[in-house]
Order: C-alpha cells, then structure tokens, then sequence
C-alpha cells in the first residue's frame, strides 16, 4: 500500500506540474483530471474511501464540467475554434494517457489486494471526516469555500469581453444597412435609438 501511495503521489505532482505549465487551456485540464483522480487514489490508499469517492464524483466530475464550460465560454468564434482543432493533436494526448495508464494499473493492483484481503492500515469513516472538517478544521473549509468563491469571480471577469473595434464597426454597418432599407432595427449601433419612418 506504501508503494502505491508513492506511485500515486508522484502521478499527481508531475500532472500538477504539466497542468500549471502548459499553455494551452484544453492541455492543461487533461493534466488536471488526471491529477484529481491520482489524489483519489492517494486518499484510498490512506484508507479514505469515502473522501476518494468524494474526490472523483466531485472534483475530477462536476468541477472538471465546470472548467470544461469556462474554456467553452472563453473560447468564442470560428477563429478559436480553429485553433482548438489545431491544439488537439495526437501528441496532445500522450502525456495523460501515460499518466492515466500508471494510474489504471495502480487501481487494478489495489482491486486485487481489496479483493484477497491483504488491506493494511485503518479506514476512516463518513462521520470521522465529517466532524473533523465542521471541528477543528472548519475554518479551513470556509477558507476554501471563500477560495472558491473567488474563482467564481475571477473566471465571470475572464469570460467577460470588450467587443473590439471590428465587432463595433461591423454592429454599425448592419444597424445602419437595416435603418437604410426601411426596416425598424432597435438601434443604430453607437448607443442611439434608430429612427423608425
């Protein structure tokens, strides 16, 4: 159990370290699943099967979504999608599948020794964690709670953009194309209320 402790552990700083280091966003999140899951398995061999169930539903599902849905908001227009296309390349995938290889073998290995009960080490029940995170740890919990909070924050700054000069003029040709043929646009594309005939 020791052995894949270290195993797992070094799964998860080498994918932490690709995730942070890596300039594109889609590379970056492969690295990141790959790191949560590798902290599940790190929380399991510690003898926390619940807070590794929590770690996989949780972080490596439904905050991995969310990332996935704040590439997709920052990511807007047919140029970007472009290059996203370009990004993803076969090569773009080796380093987590590598990773997540390890931690397959690693997980199948623990299955095995679960299975002919060779487990070692003390399991850590739902209601131990939860009166240490609300106990001694609860200000830690809101902490991260804040932490999250302003991640929220940060990631509504990101995705909201200032049109550009193009995007403007292009707005105020068609306002002004509709008002001349006659029709009744909303505006006419600078802030002023289109005159309707």
């Amino acid at each position: 159990m020791q052995f894949a402790f270290y195993i797992a552990g070094g799964v998860a700083v080498v994918a932490t370290l690709l995730a942070i280091t890596r300039l594109s966003a889609v590379h970056a999140l492969l690295y990141l699943a790959v790191s949560l899951v590798a902290a599940g398995v790190v929380f399991y061999t510690l003898g926390a099967p619940f807070v590794a169930a929590l770690e996989l539903v949780v972080y490596a599902g439904a905050i991995m979504v969310l990332f996935v849905f704040v590439v997709m908001m920052l990511n807007l227009g047919s140029r970007a999608t472009e290059a996203e296309r370009a990004l993803v390349t076969r090569g773009a995938w080796t380093g987590p599948l590598a990773l997540a290889i390890v931690l397959l073998a690693e997980m199948a290995y623990l299955a095995l020794r679960a299975k002919t009960g060779a487990h070692s080490g003390t399991m850590v029940e739902p209601k131990q964690v939860a009166l240490a995170l609300y106990g001694p740890y609860a200000l830690g919990v809101e902490l991260a709670s804040m932490l999250l909070l302003a991640g929220l924050v940060a990631a509504y700054h990101l995705g909201w953009r200032r049109r550009s000069e193009m995007e403007k003029e292009d707005a105020v040709n068609t306002d002004r194309t509709r008002a001349d043929s006659g029709r009744d646009p909303v505006h006419a594309g600078d802030g002023r209320l289109a005159r309707t005939p």
